[in-house]
């Protein structure tokens, strides 16, 4: 059985991150990056919501691979690296192993620590295939190192499940795809994309009726007393989700339930009763708008496939 390597490009600056996250709660529109939801509570909340029933986008995706996996697997070349970014589990890339057969697989996520086990796990499953774990924050770079084509380089296919794109504003989903051409060198792009629909359904998969997504949003508020040193009382905020029609987008925030005052190290932050932060967006997209970013990020002849209901897609582009 092969072992599968580790390379950790991404090393932490924990005095920037405090910075950054300082920067926007003492901003007079209070926001912080979405990452920040991604502790270890929030990595868990978040597998629950995949399971919700109002939350749609994970199943419906993985509907679509089941049902148009083998037309996937004619576009893409033979014998190619699969990069998957955000790999996470790595069990949305492993499920399509057999369809897509690589040559070696590379999971991408920002911490190798995150990956190993579960990296590991897939390489019993799979004990023929090369496996490489990458630690790097993809949302900034797309410069792979170049072992992960050691020793022998195949084309990539960059594989971005999830829908994961529509945390970019348009302007910077633009930029993530011109360095997603850059790095697929004599492959492409396997990627999901949530569709605009109606208000009330998208509305419900971002605030369900258990309050999973709320605690999930919630949490990000611990997660910031522990980077930065602020007060933050999760008691005094509520999450608010909301689609935003003109920008098309749902947009998560924490809503002041009352006046607050948080102690930051750099002094107090007053909110008003009603105040936010703005925490997510997640944009969604018409088939032919993707299409056309795609396009003018460099990719060729875009195709998609749709669930039934035409509710999400996964779109192949070429290099």
């Amino acid at each position: 059985m092969k072992t599968p390597r580790f390379i950790q490009l991404h090393h932490e600056d924990r005095e920037a991150v405090r910075e950054e996250l300082l920067r926007g709660l003492l901003a007079p529109a209070a926001h912080c990056s979405p990452k920040y939801l991604y502790d270890a509570l929030g990595s868990r909340l978040f597998e629950a919501i995949t399971e919700l029933p109002e939350y749609y986008p994970t199943r419906t995706e993985a509907a679509i691979f089941r049902a148009h996996g083998a037309d996937m697997a004619v576009c893409l070349p033979p014998a190619c690296t699969l990069v998957d970014l955000g790999a996470g589990n790595c069990g949305k890339a492993a499920s399509l192993f057999a369809q897509f057969a690589p040559r070696r697989y590379v999971a991408v996520d920002i911490a190798v620590d995150f990956l190993r086990g579960a990296l590991e796990n897939v390489q019993r499953q799979h004990p023929t295939l090369d496996m490489v774990g990458v630690g790097v924050d993809f949302s900034e770079t797309l410069d792979l190192p170049p072992e992960v084509d050691w020793p022998d380089p195949a084309p990539r296919v960059l594989f971005y499940p999830g829908s994961s794109i529509g945390n970019f504003t348009p302007e910077e989903a633009l930029a993530f795809l011109r360095r997603a051409h850059a790095a697929c060198t004599d492959g492409g792009l396997l990627i999901g994309v949530d569709l605009v629909k109606d208000r009330a359904e998208l509305e419900a998969a971002y605030d369900d009726a258990l309050g999973v997504t709320a605690a999930f949003n919630l949490n990000l508020l611990r997660h910031v007393n522990r980077l930065t040193g602020t007060d933050f009382v999760v008691r005094d905020w509520q999450h608010v989700a909301l689609y935003n029609t003109e920008r098309q987008r749902i947009e998560m925030h924490l809503q002041a339930r009352h006046e607050v005052v948080v102690r930051t190290p750099r002094g107090p932050r007053a909110f008003r009763a009603g105040e936010r932060i703005h925490t997510e967006n997640s944009y969604k997209w018409t088939v032919t708008a993707f299409a056309e970013l795609l396009t003018a990020a460099g990719f060729r002849s875009p195709r998609h496939w749709l669930d039934t209901d035409a509710r999400f897609a996964v779109f192949w582009s070429a290099r």
